[in-house]
C-alpha cells in the first residue's frame, strides 16, 4: 500500500509519501520529479512514517532540527544512493560545490552525473540537494525551484548564523542575490 499527506511549509505545499514502514518520497508541488498521488493510494497523515516527517520538517522549518532521522526508503541506482547518502552528511547551513560532492564519492570527473543524482533526489529537504551549488558560486538546477532552493539556502545561513531564532521570523530578504544567482553576498556587500 501506498500512503500520503500534504503539509504547508514556507516553500509550499510538500507531498509525503510512504510505504507504512519508512518514507518513501517528499516532494514540493512544483517539483520536476514530484509524485504524482495515484488513485490507489491512500490519504492517511496520522500514519508514524507520515506524522513523524511532518514533525520534523515542522522543526526544521521553525530553526529547531538541523538534522532529520526518519525511516528512508530511497530507490535508485548504486551511483544514486552514493550521491544521496553523502548529500546527508552535508551539515545545516554549509554549501558545497557539485565538483566537491563528486570528490567526496571519489569520482572526481562525474560533477554532471552527480547533478543528475541530486535531479532525482527523492526526498526533498531531508535529503538536502538544496546545499549543492555550481563551483563557480551559482545556483544552478534544483527540482523544487530556484527560488525553493535560494529560500532553503538563506533560511539556514541564517538560522546558522543566529540572525533570527527561528524561520517564521525569517523573511528572506537577508540577503542580496545576484542577477546569475550566485552566492549571496550580506546585505548588497
Amino acid at each position: 500500500m501506498t500512503y500520503y499527506a500534504k503539509i504547508g511549509s514556507p516553500i509550499g505545499e510538500l507531498l509525503i509519501v510512504s510505504n507504512g514502514i519508512s518514507i518513501t518520497r517528499i516532494c514540493m508541488d512544483n517539483q520536476k520529479y514530484g509524485a504524482d498521488i495515484e488513485e490507489d493510494w491512500i490519504e492517511r497523515s496520522n500514519l508514524e512514517p507520515i506524522s513523524l516527517a511532518r514533525e520534523q520538517l515542522n522543526a526544521y522549518f521553525a530553526g529547531h532540527l538541523k538534522k532529520f532521522d526518519l525511516p528512508l526508503t530511497m530507490i535508485g541506482t548504486p551511483f544514486q544512493k552514493r550521491v544521496w547518502a553523502e548529500l546527508i552528511k552535508i551539515p545545516f547551513g554549509e554549501i558545497i560545490s557539485y565538483g566537491e560532492l563528486a570528490r567526496r564519492i571519489d569520482n572526481p570527473n562525474a560533477s554532471r552525473a552527480v547533478g543528475l543524482a541530486n535531479g532525482k533526489n527523492p526526498m526533498a529537504i531531508v535529503v538536502p540537494c538544496h546545499r549543492v551549488i555550481g563551483s563557480n558560486g551559482s545556483l544552478t538546477g534544483y527540482g523544487g525551484g530556484l527560488p525553493n532552493k535560494q529560500y532553503l539556502l538563506e533560511m539556514e545561513r541564517t538560522l546558522e548564523q543566529g540572525n533570527v531564532n527561528s524561520a517564521s521570523n525569517f523573511e528572506g530578504d537577508l540577503w542580496t542575490w545576484s542577477e546569475q544567482n550566485e552566492l549571496p553576498l550580506k546585505n548588497g556587500s
